[in-house]
Formats: structure tokens, C-alpha cells, sequence
């Protein structure tokens, strides 16, 4: 199976497992990058945080470092160190409020404040991209490569 951008994962499973082509070192195992779908532009300046499930505590904590927003191309590349990544349950977090209501016209004309996407890794030696796609009224997202 190709892993590239321009063709979508055939099956869940090709986005539980990365591609081996994906295997990387000395990168966050864990990128995202938003695009606002409502101007055709990159989303720059978001904040984003990274989450673990822990079992013992059933509880969320926080993985990434403190004050990560995407640049200006809408991209977060370093959410966790290269080589932190264990099984298990994880969450990104954008806070779509804080950049929606930046936007004239938008400070309160938007419905999401902020987005949680929750996905499972059970593959540690690769690199798994989560974009969101944006706009004030819905949002999508995918297993990017």
C-alpha cells in the first residue's frame, strides 16, 4: 500500500498501523497542522495541546510542552520528543475559540470553541499526522501520512 498524501488510507487499519515508510528518527512522532477551510488558508496560531489517557488514573494528561500554536503555515511539529511515544489512547486539543475571535466579524459567529480529537496508536516506531480541516461552523479530520 502507497502512502502518500494524495490518496487516502484504504482501510481503518492502514491508519492504526504507519506505513513503514513513515518510520522516522529524530522527529515528534506526533504532528498536526490545521487548514481553514473557510478562507483557503492555513489556520496560524492556534494553540494545541497533546494528551495521553492514563489507565492507572483515568485521567488525561498532558503530553506536549507548554505554549505549542501553529506556525505560520497552520503546523505543529513538535508535540513530543522523538522516541516518547508509548500505546494507547491520545487526544489533540485546538482551541478554536482563541482563533476564531481574532477574525473580524467572527468574535462571536463561531459554533465549535474548541476541538478534541481522540485516536488510538498501537505502532510506536512511526509518525502519525492528524490534520483538521476548519471552519466556524464544523470541522473534519483524518490520518494523514
Amino acid at each position: 500500500m502507497s502512502c502518500h498524501l494524495s490518496r487516502p488510507a484504504a482501510s481503518v487499519s492502514d491508519c492504526l498501523v504507519p506505513c513503514a515508510n513513515e518510520k522516522v528518527t529524530g522527529v515528534s512522532p506526533i504532528t498536526t497542522h490545521i487548514l481553514d477551510t473557510s478562507v483557503g488558508r492555513p489556520a496560524a496560531g492556534v494553540p494545541v495541546r497533546l494528551y495521553e489517557f492514563e489507565k492507572s488514573t483515568s485521567q488525561w494528561k498532558e503530553r506536549s510542552p507548554a505554549g505549542r500554536v501553529t506556525n505560520s503555515d497552520g503546523r505543529v511539529s513538535d508535540l513530543l520528543p522523538a522516541g516518547s511515544l508509548s500505546p494507547g489512547l491520545y487526544k489533540l486539543w485546538f482551541d478554536t475559540a482563541g482563533y476564531f475571535s481574532k477574525r473580524p466579524g467572527l468574535e462571536n459567529g463561531f459554533f465549535y470553541p474548541y476541538v478534541e480529537v481522540v485516536f488510538t496508536i498501537k505502532e510506536t516506531d512511526g509518525h502519525y499526522h492528524i490534520p483538521l480541516l476548519l471552519s466556524p461552523f464544523g470541522y473534519s479530520t483524518y490520518c494523514g501520512s
